[in-house]
C-alpha cells in the first residue's frame, strides 16, 4: 500500500510536471520527430525530469519506465515485481495542436497489473487518481476530491470515447452494433478516464497504443469499477512486456463486456 503522504507527493510531481508543459506550451516550441516517427517537444524532456527527479526523492524507490527512457532492455527490467509507468506527456499531437487534451501519466506496476495511477491534465486543472486498493477520485482546479465510478447501466445512446488523432474505419465498423452511438472525441489517455468517471461507456482502441499510454488511467479505471481487456478476448492487459506495445483493447465497465461484438 502506498501510504497518504506518498500517494499526495505522486499528485504533486504529476502537478508539477504539469507546470513544466505548460511553460512549453505558451511558447513558440520546436517539434522533433523520433526514431519511430512520433513527435517529441522540449516539454517532453522538461516534464520527465520533474517526474524522475520527484519519484527519487519518495520515500518508497522502485525502478521506472518511462516513455522518454523506453531504451531500458527487457533483460534488465524482467524481474521488476513493482516499478513506475510514465508517460510524462501523453498526447504530444494534441499538445502540439494546442487543443488542450494531453496528460502526465504516472502508474505503478506490480507483476504487470496497474495497481495504481496519476492522470493530470494541466489545461484544464484536472487529476485523477486511484488503485484498487485505494478508491477512484477525481479533482478539478484544487476543488474538493470527488469519488469517480464507471457507468452502471448500459443504455441507448451508448456513449463511445474516439481518438481525435487516430480514427479508423474498423471504429465505424464496430459501432454499427449499436442502433444509437455517440462518440464524443477527445485526446491522450483523457479517453479511459471519462470511462472511469461514467462520462462515457467504452473506449474502443482498435490502433496501437505503448504500456505508459494506458497504465495510469488504467489502474484508476479498475478501481472505479471497469477493466481494459484485450480486443477480442476477456483478458486485461498486462505490462511490462518484452514488446511494450498494447494490443488493441477495449475498456468499459466490466458488467458490460459481454454486451460487445468484437468486430474484425
Amino acid at each position: 500500500m502506498l501510504s497518504d503522504d506518498i500517494i499526495a507527493s505522486l499528485l504533486t510531481i504529476a502537478r508539477e510536471a504539469g507546470e513544466a508543459i505548460l511553460e512549453v506550451y505558451s511558447s513558440d516550441f520546436d517539434v522533433h520527430i523520433k526514431s519511430d516517427k512520433s513527435p517529441v517537444t522540449e516539454a517532453d524532456f522538461n516534464a520527465n525530469q520533474v517526474i524522475m527527479d520527484g519519484l527519487e526523492n519518495l520515500q518508497v524507490q522502485y525502478p521506472v519506465l518511462s516513455e522518454e527512457g523506453s531504451h531500458i532492455p527487457y533483460e534488465s527490467r524482467i524481474n521488476w515485481q513493482r516499478f513506475w509507468l510514465v508517460d510524462p506527456l501523453d498526447g504530444t499531437k494534441e499538445f502540439i495542436k494546442k487543443n488542450g487534451e494531453f496528460t502526465v501519466n504516472i502508474g505503478l506496476i506490480e507483476k504487470g497489473v496497474p495497481v495504481f495511477g496519476v492522470v493530470y491534465a494541466p489545461v484544464v486543472g484536472c487529476i485523477y487518481w486511484g488503485g484498487n486498493d485505494y478508491g477512484a477520485f477525481k479533482m478539478e482546479n484544487s476543488m474538493e476530491k470527488m469519488s469517480i465510478s464507471v457507468k452502471t447501466t448500459f443504455l441507448a445512446p451508448i456513449l463511445v470515447a474516439g481518438s481525435r488523432s487516430h480514427p479508423g474505419d474498423k471504429m465505424k465498423t464496430f459501432l454499427n452494433q449499436f442502433d444509437n452511438t455517440e462518440v464524443i472525441p477527445m485526446g491522450s489517455s483523457l479517453k479511459i478516464c471519462s470511462v472511469a468517471e461514467g462520462k462515457v461507456h467504452v473506449y474502443p482502441r482498435l490502433g496501437p497504443t505503448m504500456e505508459w499510454d494506458t497504465g495510469a488511467a488504467h489502474a484508476i479505471l479498475k478501481a472505479a469499477g471497469g477493466e481494459i481487456n484485450k480486443y477480442g478476448t476477456n483478458t486485461p492487459l498486462t505490462y511490462n512486456k518484452q514488446n511494450l506495445l498494447n494490443p488493441e483493447f477495449i475498456a468499459g465497465n466490466i458488467k458490460f463486456m459481454d454486451n460487445l461484438i468484437h468486430v474484425k
